[in-house]
């Protein structure tokens, strides 16, 4: 099995695909959208964690610039219903950290960002993720609290969620609320993330 790649950067393929050229051998990887967007010099140095994935139909590589992004994609592939198409969305849409507080939170509409997933998927996810994942403050979390906490960006995730709003659109104006000492209220962050959507 392949566990990594480096080489050099030798063409995109696809919005999701690229090719490593090892020792004169060029490998198709399929990507996340980060680890894609990060690739943009032809001929550059490369190094990607890989997980070889074996069809009876095919070889699938999928790469990642970070470890712990295979880790989650591991893990991801261990729950039910996830198949590498989606792991590999799911990891597009949200980084590893994101992922993880959306599991400690019980956080529902973050992975309902993930085009694919409904609510009821988003729920199985939760269970199955948090016994994979790798989540040492999860049992702490859940003594403390009684159970599931909701921040208020979660809050505010599911409530854009609702109004129609896309992941990418959310993601960005969330992204351009700086958190301070402390963490708004949910009114108070939903008026300034709408407010933010409407000077796109």
């Amino acid at each position: 099995m392949i566990g990594s790649l480096r080489g050099t950067f030798a063409a995109r393929t696809g919005e999701a695909e690229v090719i490593v050229e090892v020792g004169g051998v060029g490998y198709r990887v399929s990507v996340t959208t980060a680890t894609a967007s990060s690739l943009t010099a032809v001929g550059s140095d490369v190094f990607l964690h890989v997980h070889t994935h074996v069809r009876e139909d095919a070889i699938v590589l999928y790469g990642f610039l970070h470890d712990d992004e295979r880790r989650c994609f591991d893990a991801l592939l261990g729950a039910h219903g996830v198949g590498p198409a989606l792991a590999l969305a799911i990891l597009s849409a949200l980084s590893p950290a994101t992922l993880s507080t959306a599991i400690l939170e019980d956080d529902l509409g973050t992975l309902c960002l993930v085009p694919g997933i409904g609510r009821k998927t988003a729920a199985r996810l939760l269970i199955d993720l948090k016994s994979r994942l790798d989540l040492p403050d999860l049992h702490a979390s859940d003594v403390s609290t009684g159970g599931a906490t909701h921040s208020p960006r979660a809050e505010v995730r599911a409530a854009l969620t609702e109004l129609g709003y896309g992941p990418d659109e959310i993601r960005s104006a969330l992204e351009r609320l700086e958190a301070g000492d402390d963490e708004p209220s949910v009114e108070a962050l939903l008026r300034s993330a709408l407010r933010e959507l409407a000077t796109r």
